[in-house]
């Protein structure tokens, strides 16, 4: 029951960065590369203190920084970059859709072999997280965009899997933070990325580094290493169907008959995968 509920709130902090990140660039309140510039900058601040409250020390020159923050700012720069051009629902799809075929992947080159009850399950959830965001009407994929986000989707797999073997999750994560900004900074202003930020942008973006994105990723990488990568993969396609469930409740949107049932899909695809039945 702990595991579940550690979980289920980690799960929550990447919904919430999802809200925060719509609130911020959808209102012009943020430019994507701003966003993630003090988003990182954000998390780092709040990581570094916390560890320096306890007493530790922040392990940045370890060989595992080569795996945690190179996959941290390969994610970071992907997302922000592959946003300016696609649609949210359909950058979402491929994000999860390339997270799981990761993780899976990588699992089953490492030794766990995901079940069949486990494919199924995920087929079923993705099956219904289509069903939820495809884009209505004729669908415009930007090569660039796709391919920025396909990239996000591997820093975010292979983020999450380093994460199994980091010794300890407070300390890692901040040290993947420290790492990864300004290589961050660098990357997205190369890019041509123009700086636009107003008070609410700094707001929003600095609760996403410092609370939902710094301390959702430590209880990530605490959480992660007790769950196989294809557990660790599935449940993250419950991230979209909480964004939007935060969405119609905090920001009024609006809720109908195919997000209930997609949202049932994905949550019992989930489920499915995850419930452990004898003999597993």
């Amino acid at each position: 029951m702990r595991l579940f509920l550690l979980t289920s709130l980690t799960m929550c902090a990447f919904a919430a960065n999802s809200i925060l990140n719509r609130l911020a660039i959808d209102s012009g309140a943020s430019d994507p590369a701003g966003f993630a510039v003090v988003r990182v900058l954000s998390g780092a601040l709040v990581l570094a203190a916390l560890v320096a409250m306890r007493g530790g020390t922040i392990p940045v020159f370890s060989r595992r920084r080569i795996a945690g923050a190179g996959s941290l700012l390969l994610y970071m720069i992907g997302f922000s970059v592959a946003y300016l051009t696609l649609d949210a629902g359909l950058g979402a799809l491929i994000l999860f859709g390339v997270v799981q075929i990761t993780m899976f992947a990588i699992g089953a080159l490492t030794g766990s072999v995901p079940m069949m009850r486990q494919l199924l399950g995920a087929g079923v959830a993705l099956g219904g997280l289509v069903f939820v965001l495809w884009p209505a009407g004729p669908v415009q994929v930007d090569p660039l965009g796709a391919s920025m986000m396909t990239a996000a989707g591997i820093g975010w797999a292979i983020y999450s899997i380093s994460g199994r073997s980091e010794p300890d999750a407070l300390s890692g994560t901040a040290a993947n933070f420290i790492v990864a900004l300004p290589f961050t900074a660098l990357a997205l202003f190369l890019m041509g990325s123009d700086w636009h930020m107003t008070t609410l942008g700094y707001v929003l973006a600095a609760l996403s580094g410092g609370v939902t994105s710094g301390l959702g990723y430590a209880l990530w990488y605490r959480v992660v290493p007790q769950l196989s990568p294809a557990v660790a993969a599935i449940v993250q396609l419950s991230v979209p169907v909480i964004a939007i469930a935060a969405g119609i409740i905090l920001l009024s949107e609006f809720a109908n008959l195919r997000l209930l049932l997609g949202a049932s899909f994905v949550l019992g695809g989930i489920a499915l995968a995850v419930t452990r039945r004898r003999g597993d």
